[in-house]
């Protein structure tokens, strides 16, 4: 399937909505609408209690996830959200008074709040200041001390869509003996990632943005050591060896990831995130990234020929993603005036934020910029 054919099946497109908003949420395809209503169909009139008949659906997202940051099924567990993934890990390694971890000043607070809420065990908390959007990595090791303990750092920023160059990060942390954390929200499905190759230790996503999903079904990937460095804050009845032995109350963990599944997992919201990563894995996840970074360049630059100063203009096309934001006056109301066009996008800290996908067009790309001049 072509980014050209994939656009027969988003039936928004209809409407003749120019929709740059998937950094926020993403327009469900009618292949993973197929998807759902067959999971509904079941639940409602078949075999309704299917909690074994979805277990191959589960295996294969958990497994194409895995694909997704190049590891192995076993080493991802399904969470409800980022914001819970990165408590998750904030709760279940031990702290000492004095460790201290490096975060960032423009990361969204989901990657921000969990750290913060380990002050009141004297954890303490360094953040790099960013320029112009940019997290330097010389900003990053003039931070690290011997009582660094973690650093957790977006692949990709929200705000700015600046990309990180995780593999340096990741070969920083490990020189230096530092748990390596990021939140892919807004990169996985957009650019590479490769745990193995930037030594990640841990990872916690979601489906909703640019994995097309449904609100509600995230994920995490722990590696092996980090986890053996866990303690789990949470546990339930999924997360014991023999889990089906109801009676036996033996509090012995699974050796894998999976341990930090506790129970009821959201089957329609795993049903989705296979099918979306299956359609997406049938355009190519190559030949997503190439589109959306080749979007994004052309948007920049056309936003930067009227004048509107993108944020990313003057960065390498390494460290682009599917997000372009600018700062103009008055962005609530240029904001608004887009919404009565039909162009939906994002207003975020004064920044109007544009984050469009595989599927948008040049074509879309000059309607939006044709607006915007009669706009400023």
């Amino acid at each position: 399937m072509t980014p050209t054919e994939a656009r027969k099946i988003y039936p928004y497109l209809k409407t003749g909505k120019v929709y740059f908003n998937h950094a926020a949420i993403s327009p469900i395809s009618t292949y993973v609408k197929e998807k759902i209503d067959k999971y509904i169909y079941v639940r409602s009139e078949t075999e309704i209690e299917s909690f074994f008949e979805f277990l191959p659906t589960i295996d294969s997202a958990r497994s194409r996830l895995a694909s997704l940051l190049n590891t192995n099924s076993d080493r991802i567990a399904f969470q409800d959200n980022v914001s819970n993934g990165l408590n998750l890990l904030a709760q279940s390694l031990e702290w000492e008074k004095g460790d201290r971890i490096i975060l960032n000043n423009i990361e969204f607070p989901s990657n921000i709040y969990p750290f913060l809420n380990l002050e009141r065990k004297g954890v303490e908390i360094d953040f790099v200041q960013a320029k112009n959007g940019v997290i330097e990595i010389d900003d990053i090791k003039k931070l690290i001390t011997p009582r660094t303990k973690l650093l957790s750092i977006s692949q990709v920023q929200f705000l700015t869509g600046y990309r990180a160059n995780l593999t340096a990060i990741g070969e920083l942390c490990n020189k230096h003996d530092i748990i390596f954390s990021v939140d892919t929200i807004q990169g996985a499905g957009v650019r590479k990632i490769d745990v193995q190759e930037s030594k990640i230790d841990y990872v916690a996503g979601g489906s909703h943005k640019w994995l097309m999903g449904l609100q509600g079904t995230g994920y995490i990937y722990v590696s092996e050591e980090l986890q053996s460095r866990m303690n789990p804050a949470y546990v339930g009845w999924l997360s014991v060896d023999d889990d089906w032995n109801l009676l036996d109350y033996k509090l012995e963990f699974k050796d894998t990831a999976l341990r930090f599944e506790n129970g009821t997992k959201s089957l329609i919201g795993v049903t989705a995130v296979e099918a979306s990563l299956d359609l997406m894995g049938q355009v190519g996840f190559d030949v997503i990234e190439r589109q959306i970074v080749s979007n994004s360049e052309y948007l920049i630059n056309r936003l930067d020929e009227l004048g509107l100063n993108p944020i990313m203009k003057n960065v390498s096309s390494e460290n682009l993603s599917g997000i372009v934001s600018f700062k103009p006056n008055e962005a609530d109301i240029l904001f608004n005036k887009l919404g009565e066009k039909n162009i939906v996008c994002a207003l975020r800290e004064g920044m109007i934020r544009f984050s469009p996908h595989y599927y948008n067009t040049k074509e879309e790309i000059e309607l939006v910029i044709s607006e915007l001049k009669d706009m400023i």
